[in-house]
């Protein structure tokens, strides 16, 4: 738990009373390598930490899965658009992994935002981290070429290439495996 803590106070200090009430509010859950976290159409009703483990987010297909971002030890997860909107997801987060989760539910934080100070600093903060990473990726798919969006992947996230199966890498590079395969023995 005092990961969460640390990742919080590079954001901004927190109080013991402030940790305290939110700490209070977590539940801790473990889930097994290949464990839907949600699927398609349900409400997301947590935000979670991992504690340790790695979580894929992806679109069910028919013959192939698109997957869309990956999550590791250290981050937030969560169907977090479902999750402010109340609407159920369109993808499904499964983890890759055994992963521990330490999980706020809606009404929880919601509660936070009102008793604390620092509560609503917090989800703003995180809120801009999230759409950051999302929109530097949605820019990289626009701009760069599929070399070139791997390439990225050994400087800004070289734990993707060590820890994700190829098939999965592929898909959210936007390509086929055997086009990441071609790409690999260029490199």
């Amino acid at each position: 738990m005092q990961q969460i803590r640390d990742n919080f106070e590079r954001m901004a200090k927190l109080s013991d009373e402030e940790w305290n009430t939110f700490s209070s509010k977590l539940i801790r859950q473990e889930f097994s390598k290949k464990t839907s976290i949600i699927e398609t159409g349900q409400v997301e009703n947590y935000l979670s930490f991992i504690e340790k483990g790695l979580v894929r987010y992806y679109i069910p297909g028919e013959d192939n899965d698109l997957t869309f971002t990956f999550v590791f030890d250290g981050e937030f997860a969560s169907g977090y658009d479902s999750f402010i909107t109340r609407q159920p997801v369109n993808y499904t987060i499964e983890t890759l992994a055994d992963t521990i989760l330490w999980r706020i539910s809606y009404t929880d934080l919601q509660d936070i935002y009102v008793e604390t100070k620092i509560g609503n600093t917090l989800g703003r903060l995180a809120s801009e981290g999230l759409f950051l990473k999302k929109s530097k990726r949605e820019l990289s798919l626009l701009n760069d070429s599929a070399e070139q969006r791997y390439r990225n992947l050994f400087t800004e996230q070289p734990q993707l290439i060590q820890k994700i199966p190829q098939k999965y890498l592929a898909s959210y590079i936007g390509i086929t495996p055997q086009a990441l395969s071609r790409i690999r023995k260029r490199i």
